[in-house]
């Protein structure tokens, strides 16, 4: 689902749809397994740990959800506003997921951004 992209981030494509939840979310099976996969090794992931994921250039939280169709992100309405890109959702879209030193940095960075959804 994810490749190598850079030094600190892996790329993938997945359904972009709205939700009406504040926190983006994955489908529950395929967020335990990226997060063990790919993070697990690096920082021992755990379930509960989100994993940081990047549509277009906002940073976000992304858990697992029961519901959510398999391949697909569903994010909170206004990060699909911020993509002019998403037009008809869902849509198939190139996803950036932070690998998990990057993701750590970017979270403690949106500690410092309460009343944001992203970072």
């Amino acid at each position: 689902m994810f490749e190598q992209f850079s030094r600190g981030y892996y790329l993938g494509r997945l359904y972009v749809e709205p939700q009406d939840h504040q926190l983006a979310a994955l489908c529950r099976e395929q967020y335990e397994q990226i997060a063990t996969q790919l993070y697990a090794e690096e920082r021992g992931a755990t379930p509960e740990q989100p994993l940081v994921m990047k549509l277009g250039t906002r940073h976000f939280r992304v858990h697992g959800e029961d519901g959510v169709p398999a391949d697909t992100l569903a994010v909170p309405p206004e990060i699909i506003e911020d993509d002019a890109r998403i037009r008809n959702p869902p849509a198939l879209r190139e996803v950036f997921l932070a690998k998990a030193d990057r993701a750590e940095q970017l979270l403690e960075m949106e500690q410092s951004l309460p009343d944001q959804t992203g970072i």
